[in-house]
């Protein structure tokens, strides 16, 4: 063999290892967030404060919904007092935006339905004290919308240390008070569930008071308005809320029986971590981060079947 016949061999093995070594390779399997919660205790899960828990009970199933008083005091008490003077009852979904949000309430602006003994406009909430957030458990990636960012009890949070404020952010399936330009115009006759990709920007320019924990598909499947901001223009497209009730005020065989896992669990870290570094054997990259609303909330069914994971 002549040198320039060495020469092209050796440039080609050459090329064949560089070729190697440039094709991803998978990485190593580790447990899936579904694997994490199959093997998770009873200890990790907490149920849901009936209190505390709203029941939309819609044509096509049920919407629960969990509050957070802890971070809107006033329009979760006002919130309540609505539901249980039925306020609710009979309005409907009257908007649903691609990407955004669902909206529900009274379709007449002109001559909207008024609360018996509620209140129709509250003072804002947009932020709470730090003092009242007694459960958090922080994240420790970067957050381009807060100096730090976490879980409170299942809800996900943004929170700046030197102002001594917190504040829920708005993440898939979370709930918020809709107002007008005033920021003291809302007071819950009208709410929203965040139903695309979350909208970060909106943190602590509206009151938000909790977050849909089961029943989301019902809301994310509602035919895209054709009116501006995705309002339904005609009333034949609008859903009808047949019940808005306090969990509390529900008889015990017609309730939800739902579990949340717990945000400050060691099993919940596991759920956080497998969802920062991605395992094998398809992901080829581990991102080595996750977005505050990117980390899935697991919920259940008491009976123990998984329900699936709020994001």
């Amino acid at each position: 063999m002549n040198a320039g016949m060495m020469g092209v061999g050796a440039a080609l093995v050459l090329a064949s290892t560089l070729a190697q070594a440039a094709e991803p390779k998978p990485l190593p399997p580790k447990a899936s967030v579904g694997e994490i919660v199959k093997e998770s205790k009873a200890a990790d899960w907490r149920p849901l404060d009936l209190e505390n828990t709203l029941y939309m009970d819609l044509p096509g199933g049920r919407v629960v919904i969990e509050l957070a008083p802890p971070f809107a005091p006033n329009h979760a008490a006002n919130i309540k007092a609505l539901a249980r003077e039925h306020y609710f009852d009979g309005l409907v979904i009257l908007r649903s935006q691609d990407n955004f949000v669902v909206q529900w309430g009274d379709p007449d602006e002109k001559n909207p339905r008024q609360a018996k003994t509620a209140k129709m406009k509250l003072k804002a909430e947009f932020t709470a004290p730090l003092k009242n957030d007694r459960h958090f458990t922080r994240l420790k990636d970067v957050d381009g919308y807060a100096p730090q960012v976490g879980h409170s009890n299942g809800f996900p949070v943004g929170r700046d240390p030197k102002k001594g404020e917190t504040w829920l952010a708005h993440c898939y399936a979370m709930v918020g008070v809709g107002r007008d330009n005033e920021a003291d115009s809302g007071g819950g006759t009208a709410l929203y569930v965040v139903t695309g990709q979350a909208p970060r920007q909106l943190d602590r320019n509206i009151t938000v008071v909790g977050r849909v924990v089961s029943g989301m598909p019902l809301l994310s499947s509602m035919p895209r308005g054709p009116a501006p901001m995705g309002f339904y223009d005609k009333a034949e497209m609008q859903v009808p809320i047949n019940a808005f009730r306090v969990a509390a005020d529900v008889p015990k065989e017609e309730r939800s029986n739902i579990e949340v896992m717990r945000t400050d669990s060691a099993t919940y870290q596991k759920v956080v971590e497998a969802q920062r570094n991605r395992g094998g054997p398809w992901n080829v990259f581990a991102a080595g981060h996750v977005d505050l609303c990117n980390a899935p909330i697991p919920v259940r069914e008491q009976n123990g079947e998984q329900s699936g994971a709020q994001k």
